[in-house]
């Protein structure tokens, strides 16, 4: 933020105005709706864009970055403490803000660690995969408010549809009529000007009719008494049971969360270029909002994309922005929830449905499925056990099974035989140039991994391989290490009885290409001394020069064993 306002200016003020404006005016209904997603009443979604938002800004690297409730955290949060209190008690209430805490003391944690890289366990597909699921369960979960339907709770989303289907007859007509009204004009708002705040609009339309048609006769739920004023400062109560039954939540929240912000603040630096995100201290920032925000009755928050989409769109240039959005949520909290009396739940629950359609991704399952099939199957897993077993089991399956498929094909990494082009001095897999000749005095094989415990058996088998499918045994074994970034202890073992057996069958085995760090590990392992130092080469062609002439050029030969005796502590 310090960095912003050296070359702060009136118009930049001006910019950040509109825009605080704008991305105020669409917070206020998404936050109240976003609550009762979570399970608590709306004034508490209110609460959560103060605290958080304003630290966001003073901490926060992202100049466009809008922090609040959003819908996939939400239906993290109602996921996880519902299966431990009754949503919207007091009980579920006190919950769900020591969740918050808990949640920014691990993101605290994990800044303080520099270990913001952890959230790369998480891949794209299972994320895409999750995130599309959850929007269908808060699609389900809006059902009882848009039908005005008395649902009662289910387990399984599939449940609560088959009890929808079967008691149709029992729907209410106006509130259902009214949902379906606020989502196309939400809809055709938003298309016509993006920037224009269409929920909030639509939202005062319905609230004034609510009042003056008297719709509450007729069925219509509305959020009724809002408690007026800032939060005061509370102590969430804490207690080591309800850490230890709130813990996994804690870490599906704080890993998703991260994920989402992140991921919206890097797309807008690139996107504008005026700022650098640096990912530790973007966990600071969520994390101290979180903390300090628990003791101020705020539930858990995240970055939008939505929001911040438009913060972008709208001009916003600096952290300025959030700060105006942050004093319309105080004006609001301190003059205008008596107007919150009339606002129809289904006016809410048609603002959380368009604001989650857009989460079912579609595009990314088509693009998976066109250039990554075993994405697609990542993320068709993850996203058929979120929606079955639930949210926070469901990533966790989708992370297991993208680890499963990682070591799967680690473990069987891609080997070529390489031959020359002809008329040419590279050399690439014979399957995909099968005009070009061997040459029976060498084998040339390139390995396209590191070298290490999961496939090691695999590399010397398919070695075993190659040579057993030649009818005369070659004089040499190029091996060509160019892509081969690291190999441990194993790997080492693997490579001497490889060498030792070569040996016997009088093959020379000759190594090219070899990166830095794995000839420090050659030199500090004895391997190269017990191979021959004339025996490393810094290419193919110098390898197979010496094949075919029995010849070392010197000043090549110097560089392809060269070393460093410096070791980090883990080396």
């Amino acid at each position: 933020m310090l960095a912003s306002l050296e070359t702060y200016t009136s118009a930049t003020f001006k910019a950040d105005i509109i825009a605080g404006i704008t991305v105020g005016v669409i917070l206020i209904p998404q936050g109240m709706a976003y609550a009762l997603l979570m399970g608590v009443p709306s004034i508490y979604g209110l609460y959560a864009c103060l605290i958080p938002l304003l630290l966001y800004a003073v901490f926060g690297t992202s100049r466009q970055l809008s922090i609040g409730p959003v819908a996939v955290t939400a239906i993290l949060v109602n996921s996880g403490v519902s299966s431990i209190a009754t949503p919207f008690t007091e009980e579920y209430i006190q919950l769900v803000v020591f969740c918050g805490l808990l949640i920014g003391i691990f993101q605290l944690l994990l800044s303080a660690l520099r270990m913001g890289f952890l959230v790369n366990l998480i891949s794209q597909p299972v994320i895409a995969g999750f995130i599309s699921a959850a929007a269908i369960i808060i699609i389900i979960s809006q059902f009882e408010e848009a039908l005005g339907l008395a649902i009662p709770s289910f387990e399984y989303p599939h449940d609560k549809i088959w009890y929808i289907l079967t008691h149709i007859s029992d729907i209410n007509g106006i509130t259902f009529l009214m949902c379906i009204f606020s989502i196309v004009a939400i809809l055709l708002l938003k298309k016509w000007k993006r920037s224009f705040p269409g929920a909030l609009f639509v939202m005062v339309i319905t609230t004034l009719c609510t009042y003056f048609f008297d719709f509450r006769t007729h069925g219509i739920s509305v959020i009724a008494d809002v408690p007026s004023g800032l939060p005061s400062m509370i102590v969430p109560p804490m207690s080591f049971a309800s850490l230890e039954a709130l813990f996994p939540s804690v870490l599906t929240i704080s890993f998703i969360g991260y994920v989402g912000s992140i991921g919206i603040a890097k797309s807008l630096e690139m996107k504008n270029r005026d700022h650098v995100v640096r990912p530790n201290q973007e966990l600071f920032a969520l994390g101290i909002g979180k903390i300090i925000g628990a003791f101020f009755q705020a539930v858990p928050s995240s970055g939008s994309y939505s929001r911040s989409a438009i913060n972008d769109e709208a001009g916003g240039k600096t952290t300025i922005s959030s700060l105006i959005s942050v004093v319309m949520i105080v004006c609001s909290l301190l003059f205008l929830t008596s107007l919150f009396y009339y606002i129809p739940k289904a006016v809410l629950a048609a603002i959380i449905l368009v604001s989650v359609l857009g989460l079912i991704d579609f595009k990314e399952a088509k693009y998976l499925m066109a250039v990554r099939r075993r994405d697609f199957i990542v993320m068709l897993i993850t996203f058929f056990s979120t929606l079955i077993v639930g949210v926070e089991k469901g990533i966790f399956i989708g992370v297991v099974l993208s680890f499963i498929f990682l070591q799967y094909y680690s473990s069987r990494p891609h080997v070529a035989e390489l031959v020359r082009i002809p008329d040419t001095v590279y050399y690439r897999n014979i399957n995909r140039f099968p005009n070009a000749v061997r040459s029976e005095d060498y084998l040339i094989i390139r390995f396209d991994d590191q070298l290490y415990f999961g496939n090691a058996g695999y590399f010397k088998d398919e070695i075993l391989g190659y040579l057993n499918k030649r009818t005369v045994m070659p004089k040499f074994l190029i091996l060509d290490t160019t892509n081969m970034h690291d190999i441990d202890s194993t790997g080492i073992h693997v490579l001497e009885d490889i060498h030792l057996y070569l040996e016997e069958l009088r093959i020379q085995l000759l190594i090219s290409g070899t990166i830095g760090p794995v000839r420090d590990f050659l030199q500090r392992s004895h391997f190269m001394d017990k191979m021959g130092k004339e025996h490393y080469f810094m290419s193919i062609t110098d390898a197979v020069t010496y094949a075919e002439k029995g010849t070392n050029h010197k000043h090549l030969h110097t560089a392809a064993i060269q070393y460093n005796t410096r070791r980090s502590f883990l080396d």
